[in-house]
């Protein structure tokens, strides 16, 4: 590691492979937590290249739990984080409305490191017990439409990067990472990126993969569709704006997005989506984030049809369906 973190310290870049290699040996604990705390934060302090992302993403790919689906089609939503922005859990409760749709859907997560509280701490507090189990899975994706995937238990060579995340807390590269990594690498991404630069570099890393995705950066800052302004979609054919007004909506402000600071709070609020109890804002912008993913799916469709999807499956009781089947099969 000195000599890594000596090359680091001059300002020089690690190819593909040095950064592959050096993620493996941080999981396989060959390191110190001082020794990983200070490689973490050379890239809070410079930015992470694209070699160095694709690197780590290899590592990470190569070293987790697989799970098969036997050809099933499933979507993944899921943000950075690192925003800093604290808004509820708007990506998990989306992914509830796309299963209510008729999506199959395999959501990626973990504990909240640089926000208060993650999409594994929501689905804990509301009774979902995590697991690595393929057939449990599978029943879970075959009868509710959906299962969660908890990052630690399909991830747990990064164990060794738990306790210096936790006494980080701030976003680093492995916010970057988590999008990129879900086991499955379904045949459809939403992803939400915290800046314009790392948007561009999941684009260019999701061309390479034929899968089809759309990359998000709300042009003030959220890593997802937060209807407080524009905001830069990016998919396999075309980059362009996207204003609340395009997709029917109204903008909101964003203390209309706030989450809250504990698990209950969080939960709270997306059952209050899920049973069409919420705030206009909470609806609309659980609404916006569940149509572009449904698009994704189907770009054939018009994105206000694809949102119209959305606001069905919540109107209709199929989203909070979709909840309580995936609670009562674990």
């Amino acid at each position: 590691m000195k000599a890594i973190l000596s090359k680091l310290f001059e300002h020089r870049e690690l190819d593909r492979e040095e950064a592959k290699s050096v993620l493996i040996d941080v999981a396989h604990g060959k390191f110190n937590h001082i020794q990983v705390s200070a490689f973490t934060t050379v890239y809070n302090m410079r930015h992470i290249t694209l070699g160095e992302l694709e690197g780590f993403r290899d590592a990470l790919l190569e070293l987790c739990v697989p799970l098969e689906l036997n050809g099933e089609d499933t979507i993944d939503i899921v943000g950075t984080g690192g925003d800093g922005k604290n808004t509820f859990n708007i990506s998990t409760t989306s992914a509830f409305v796309i299963a209510g749709a008729g999506y199959k859907v395999t959501k990626h997560g973990s504990y909240g490191v640089s926000s208060a509280v993650g999409s594994s701490n929501v689905l804990q507090e509301l009774g979902y017990e995590f697991t690595n189990d393929g057939d449990t899975l599978r029943r879970q994706l075959d009868q509710a439409g959906i299962c969660f995937l908890h990052a630690p238990l399909f991830h747990p060579a990064m164990k060794e990067v738990v306790p210096v995340r936790k006494q980080l807390g701030m976003k680093t590269f492995f916010n970057m990472l988590g999008p990129l990594v879900n086991p499955v690498q379904p045949k459809y991404q939403l992803f939400g990126t915290f800046s314009l630069e790392l948007a561009r570099m999941y684009q260019y890393i999701m061309q390479q993969t034929g899968r089809q995705f759309s990359i998000v950066f709300a042009l003030d800052g959220y890593d997802e569709i937060s209807l407080t302004g524009d905001a830069k979609i990016r998919t396999n054919e075309s980059e362009r704006l996207l204003s609340p007004e395009d997709m029917g909506k109204k903008p909101v402000q964003p203390e209309a997005l706030y989450g809250g600071e504990t698990n209950e709070e969080a939960a709270a609020i997306l059952l209050s989506v899920l049973k069409n109890e919420a705030t206009a804002a909470q609806k609309d912008v659980v609404i916006a984030n569940a149509g572009l993913a449904i698009h994704c799916i189907r770009p054939e469709q018009s994105i206000i049809d694809c949102i119209e999807e959305a606001k069905e499956s919540i109107e209709s009781g199929s989203a909070l369906e979709v909840f309580k089947k995936l609670v009562h099969s674990s």
